[in-house]
């Protein structure tokens, strides 16, 4: 079954999320992965709309090729049919700094209109009100991947005017801006591309400001404004997501996620 094929059966919000996150990867070949939402999304497209994807793991692997998702990082099953595994330093060194890395998915606690991402901590730094597990090798993949996909849900808290920390920079503050610090950095990455979350999907202008492009079944333009904390800018030609196919919802609940880990 195809991925133009459509489907009859209900789906959550999440599980549309997941699934127009997957479709953004078509025509991509080499992606960094991380944890929690990115991970199904990124097993999910290949296993679908992008079979010859190879997918890059912070814990040392290359082209990892999992036979089930990953429950972390460091689940043993990413292993399996890699084409090289190898310590961090050497997986971050020569191949994301190497500029090998086509694609950085990351999940953010919160984000702004630039695609500036905080997943530190919500409120000052020193006496936060939540401690978050902080960058990783987020800070490192937002700068080096060419591009940077980001998956997450949509919310007041979420989409914020201001982040309470930046862990890993997005267009900071416009296109221009960031342009010039990341040529003067030697960063190698262009900075964030595309942000799918369970009401739409986000791509930016050229400001370097987030766009609405695409608006999920079942969203309204109404939700979009009362979850966003600034005015959020709308595509001329707004479009309408795919429902996801069967196929794509098949795989969701019985192979990748049958305990509704990341879906319930």
């Amino acid at each position: 079954m195809s991925v133009e094929a459509t489907s009859d059966q209900s789906f959550t919000r999440t599980e549309m999320m997941i699934v127009a996150a997957a479709r953004e990867l078509a025509g991509q070949h080499v992606c960094f992965v991380g944890v929690g939402l990115p991970n199904i999304a990124v097993n999910l497209a290949k296993r679908t709309i992008a079979p010859d994807l190879e997918l890059v793991y912070e814990a040392g692997v290359f082209g990892a090729r999992p036979a089930r998702l990953p429950l972390s990082i460091g689940d043993p099953t990413i292993v399996t049919g890699a084409t090289a595994v190898t310590s961090m330093f050497e997986l971050f060194a020569f191949y994301l700094q190497g500029g090998l890395i086509d694609v950085g998915f990351l999940g953010a606690a919160q984000i702004d209109r630039f695609g500036n991402i905080n997943t530190t901590v919500i409120g000052g730094y020193l006496h936060p009100k939540t401690r978050l597990p902080g960058s990783g090798g987020a800070c490192e993949i937002a700068i080096n991947a060419r591009q940077v996909f980001v998956i997450m849900r949509q919310g007041a808290r979420s989409f914020v005017e201001r982040i309470d920390f930046r862990t890993s920079p997005g267009n900071l503050g416009g296109a221009e801006q960031s342009e010039r610090i990341r040529r003067e950095e030697g960063w190698l990455g262009r900075g964030p591309s595309v942000v799918v979350t369970d009401l739409g999907i986000y791509h930016f202008d050229e400001h370097g400001e987030m766009r609405l492009d695409s608006l999920h079944p079942g969203a309204t333009l109404d939700e979009v404004r009362a979850t966003m904390g600034w005015e959020v800018r709308i595509a001329e030609a707004l479009g309408t997501t795919p429902a996801p196919t069967a196929e794509e919802l098949w795989l969701i609940r019985e192979e990748l996620d049958p305990e509704g880990a990341y879906t319930k």
